[in-house]
């Protein structure tokens, strides 16, 4: 998986180049009936509720973030790690500018019962706390159904940029909050999750295909630190393995890890990760990372992640 560092804005800010300046909408959205929704009308359910949800961050609606998001989302923010209550003040309270907005190449699935995933591209012309916000960023939300409504259980994105352009990172480590290999504290299906993950990550770092299509759903997409979009399980293969990687690593650590269930047979985790070596002839910088699995009878298979690069701590 492709790893740099880059300027990390707000979540606020991520979350206003997720989203497309126009309508207004109330704050849920009705969610089609189970296995009933043609791609399209899950396209245009996920994409209204962001356009809400730009709205409600335009405006500083507090209230809206009460009923819109879930009690158990999660996602990332200027400082780390969000849930719901971090992520209702940080979307409220970013000092932004916003001329105009863009959406496009907007890909919605369902990674399973009343759980559905959509990545999108999304351009703005604005600032936000005196910077100018980068044009163009790729984003992903997660959406878990409630009653006959989604809410939203995860929201990243990440500005897209040439990987043999990308400005090269600090120097830094990421601060440990917690071993990774402490499992004490961590529930069994999230370390179950984090063990397939460690796996792929080391058949990444050695770019051997086989072993990472093992522990690979059928159906993957992804989205890498440079904001690159993967949307098949082939086009991720080809580029993490072989003479196309562009990156040498010699070791992997993993901290903070923390996973969530979605459903009986979805979950995901959220950790920081540092890897020794340089991707494009560029040392490689902390790395924030969120990654989603499937449970395939008894294992969970991995079906979606985004990288996000992350804050460097210094001393």
């Amino acid at each position: 998986m492709s790893v740099r560092q880059a300027v990390v804005l707000p979540s606020a800010i991520l979350l206003a180049l997720s989203l497309h300046a126009g309508d207004t909408f109330a704050d849920t959205a009705a969610a089609p009936a189970q296995g009933t929704a043609s791609a399209g009308s899950l396209d245009a359910t996920l994409i209204a509720l962001d356009r809400s949800a730009y709205d409600a961050w335009k405006t500083r609606n507090a209230k809206f973030w009460d009923t819109f998001l879930a009690d158990g989302f999660a996602g990332w923010g200027a400082v780390g790690r969000l849930d719901k209550a971090a992520a209702k003040k940080e979307y409220t309270g970013a000092d932004c500018e916003i001329k105009s907005f863009g959406l496009s190449n907007g890909q919605a699935r369902l990674l399973g019962k009343g759980v559905a995933l959509i990545t999108y591209v999304a351009s703005v012309d604005g600032s936000c706390a005196g910077q100018k916000v980068p044009a163009d960023s790729r984003a992903a939300s997660v959406y878990v159904r409630d009653g006959a409504r989604w809410k939203g259980a995860f929201h990243a994105g990440d500005t897209i940029v040439d990987p043999k352009a990308a400005p090269a990172s600090s120097a830094g480590t990421i601060k440990a909050e917690a071993n990774d290999t402490d499992l004490t504290e961590r529930d069994a299906r999230t370390n179950a999750m984090l063990a397939v993950e460690k796996r792929l990550w080391e058949a990444w770092r050695l770019h051997d295909a086989e072993k990472m299509a093992a522990e690979m759903a059928r159906e993957i997409s992804f989205v890498d630190i440079f904001g690159t979009y993967f949307p098949t399980k082939a086009e991720g293969l080809k580029a993490w393995s072989g003479s196309a990687a562009g990156c040498d690593v010699s070791h992997i650590a993993f901290t903070d890890a923390a996973g969530r269930m979605l459903s009986p047979t979805v979950g995901f985790i959220t950790f920081k990760a540092q890897a020794d070596g340089t991707c494009f002839g560029q040392k490689i910088g902390p790395i924030w990372s969120s990654s989603f699995y499937v449970k395939d009878g008894d294992a969970w298979k991995w079906t979606f992640g985004i990288n996000i690069p992350g804050r460097v701590h210094r001393g």
